[in-house]
């Protein structure tokens, strides 16, 4: 739960700053920023998983820049749901997909995560019998 938190509060820190660099996103309140990143954050759990396997031919051929362009449909259709988002066109989801993308990449190096690929290895001595260290 505590993960999911954080991403909620990275993608939203991601959109609010495509809001101010991209010309064609914008929030009409911090409640509909909110709803957003929590939004796309359950969209890119179950939706998103879909179109990158039924797109992975294509994702292969373009060496998977094509995964913005799911990104931005992403950003799409949280904006088709919400009415305090507005997003004007495909051009302004993409880019802000290119920020969001950006920022989380650059937060979850700040902030750490989960260690990746690391084993591990616990060791313990016994100091006497029956007592473990």
């Amino acid at each position: 739960m505590e993960g999911l938190l954080i991403r909620a509060v990275v993608v939203g820190i991601g959109l609010w700053l495509a809001s101010q660099i991209v010309a064609g996103i914008e929030f009409q309140s911090t409640q509909s920023l909110i709803a957003a990143a929590l939004l796309l954050g359950i969209i890119n759990a179950f939706v998103r998983p879909i179109l990158i396997i039924l797109t992975f031919p294509i994702t292969l051929l373009t060496l998977g820049f094509f995964l913005l362009v799911i990104n931005g449909l992403m950003i799409e259709l949280v904006a088709s749901f919400l009415k305090g988002f507005v997003v004007m066109g495909f051009w302004p989801a993409f880019f802000a997909a290119i920020v969001v993308s950006l920022t989380s990449w650059v937060m979850s190096g700040w902030i750490g995560g989960p260690p990746k690929g690391r084993i591990d290895v616990i060791t313990m001595r016994q100091t006497r019998p029956g007592q473990w260290e």
